[in-house]
Formats: structure tokens, sequence, C-alpha cells
């Protein structure tokens, strides 16, 4: 097993190298029928790029135009495997041939070398960053699909090194390069960000939430597939994930059984819940209340710090990762950690309806 796919029904297999000629994603099971056009996807694709102007972000600027070679016709799905592509334009190779013999701090170098005493070393290759923008273009498709039923994924940054937002608001969201719903605390993680980034020459790490509104109901299975399983185990497959909570996650050792317990009551015919420290998952599986996960996301290890390592030689190094990377990752991880989360609920939703028929 190569481990470069994902599902059982809604299969997802990403593609190609940071610095290769092209990134891309191969979705086979998903519907006939379904409305999706290159549109549907760029404005995903769109969201994960750097900020035009951003002071955090990477300066590597990629035009990023996907094309759908195969699964649509006349703007619907076929039913049959669907193939996109997006050419790298601007990956400059150089920039990393005079430390392509030394093991780079917090990345993958060293343990692909130990796996198969091989590796491409400009940008990472599969283990760049980059790779994730297949992971949007399949998300992309996945969110047409719950939409369907009327299921709605958004992120928002909610930590940055000890400064925490205290106000939310969803409309501001997208209106700031951090992706932080709370105007004050995002000024403060941008600037703070920046005084990392030009006066440390460092790098900071987040936390983000990623919130489920409208998940439909029964997904997940009661032992080992478990819907928090299957969401961890895909926000975990993101390189920069170190910690991963749903609902009260770590709080819940601060909390007594009668205060953890979602109570419930039925008003107006329906079934609701008086609090949401489960996050939207009992026993495995969604109950229809909110989906609510948070995860850790790690500084990104390229900086320009002088930083001790070993060469492929097995000799004592010093390393400087100079190029163009990302301060903090949080802003471009969003899109990526709803798209993850919309593979794993559109493959379990398409299983539970293959049960029902």
């Amino acid at each position: 097993m190569s481990g470069n796919t994902l599902g059982t029904i809604f299969r997802v297999t990403t593609w190609g190298e940071s610095h290769g000629p092209a990134i891309g994603a191969v979705v086979d099971g998903c519907p006939a029928g379904l409305s999706l056009s290159e549109k549907d996807i760029q404005k995903e694709v769109n969201r994960r790029k750097p900020a035009a102007g951003s002071h955090i972000a990477t300066t590597r600027r990629e035009v990023d135009q996907v094309r759908i070679l195969s699964g649509i016709f006349e703007g619907k799905t076929t039913g049959m495997p669907i193939s996109m592509i997006v050419e790298n334009q601007d990956s400059r190779s150089k920039d990393y041939s005079k430390i392509k013999d030394l093991y780079r701090p917090g990345h993958a170098d060293y343990t692909y070398d130990l796996k198969y005493g091989f590796r491409d070393y400009r940008g990472g290759g599969r283990s760049s960053g980059r790779e994730t923008l297949a992971r949007v273009m399949a998300g992309a498709i996945a969110k047409k699909i719950l939409k369907k039923k009327k299921t709605e994924i958004f992120g928002h940054t909610i930590q940055v090194g000890n400064i925490c937002a205290k106000k939310f608001r969803k409309d501001f969201i997208e209106k700031n390069e951090i992706r932080c719903a709370d105007p004050d605390a995002a000024k403060k993680m941008t600037g703070f960000i920046e005084k990392i980034r030009f006066h440390e020459g460092d790098s900071i790490g987040a936390i983000v939430e990623i919130i489920v509104k409208n998940p439909p109901k029964g997904l997940g299975e009661p032992v080992f597939n478990k819907l928090p399983a299957e969401l961890a185990k895909a926000m975990m497959s993101i390189g920069a994930v170190k910690g991963f909570e749903i609902g009260a996650g770590f709080n819940v050792v601060n909390l007594k059984g009668s205060e953890n317990n979602d109570q419930m009551e039925k008003k107006g015919g329906k079934v609701q819940f008086l609090s949401n420290n489960s996050g939207g998952v009992l026993g495995g599986i969604s109950t229809g209340a909110d989906i609510a996960m948070r995860l850790a996301i790690k500084p990104p290890p390229s900086i320009s710090k002088k930083l001790k390592t070993i060469g492929k030689n097995g000799k004592n190094a010093i390393i400087q990762t100079l190029g163009r990377h990302d301060c903090c990752l949080a802003p471009r991880i969003i899109p990526v950690a709803e798209s993850m989360a919309a593979i794993v609920l559109a493959d379990l939703l398409l299983q539970q309806q293959n049960k029902e028929n």
C-alpha cells in the first residue's frame, strides 16, 4: 500500500510533487448526474492560495489553474473517475540545490531517505504542503455532494501563539488573511506573525477549528470505523497537523459527567441537545448536531534561522533554509482541513445510502 488513496466508495487519489510538472487528483465513486464545473473546483483552490500582498504566507505565486480531464459530460458527472490537474509554473528548484544533501529539521527528508533510500529534495516532493492542493480539488466535489444535504463546512483560526480569539463573527472569517472570526484578535495575530517572521526569522504554530453545520445523521460505525476515528485519520494525514480533538476535547478532564453529558429534549417535534460536548457524535455515529473539531498546527519548519542537522554522509552540519515559505499555516490549512472533512463525510454518506438501498 502506497498510502496515496483515501476512501471506500468516494475514493480520492492524489499525485504529483511540489517541483514536478503538475499536481493532481483522481476521484472515483462520485455519483453520476452531479452538476460540476472547473469553476466549482477553482473557487476552493483559490481559497488555498496565499493572499495577495500577504506578509505571513509564501511568496511562491502559482496560477493554480484547474483543468478537469475526465468524468464530466455536459456539465454533469458521468459516474466515471474524475481526473483533475494543476500545472506547477513558479517552482524554483535551484533554491534547494545547496541543501540537497542535508536533512532539514522538522521536514520528512530524513525519514524519506530512511524508508526509501531515495528522495526528491526539491521542496520535499510528495511531503510538501503543495500536495494538499490535490486534496482541495477533491474536497470541492465532496462539498457539492454534501450541499445537496444542506451540509456546510467552514473553518476559522482560534489561536496563534498565545493570542486567542474571543469573539465570533462568521462574516469576518474570509475578510482577513489569518481567517480569524474575531476582528481584534485577527489584527493582533497578523502583527505577531509579521514580527516573528521579519524580526526573528522564525515561524509560529496555531489552532484552527473546523465546524460542520447540519451534518447527515447516522454516519459512522460503532466500533473501529467510528466517525471521529475517520475524521482524525484524515486530519492527521495533513502534514502540519499535530493534534486533533472533537467536541469538548481535552477539556473533558475539567468536567463532571453531569456537565459533560449532552442532555436532550424534544421541542417542536425535533430532538435537541442542550449542549454539544460530544461534538455531534455519540458512540461513533453522527447525531445531526454540529460537528466541531480543532486542529493543532505546527510552526512551518522552513525558517531562516541557522539550525543543527546532519547530512546524507552522516556528518554534523549547520543548515539555513532560505526560500519562499509560510510563516504560519493556519489560514491556508483551513481549506485543506475543510476538504478532508468533506471527503470523509461524503464517503460515509455514500456508504450509508448503499446500506439503505
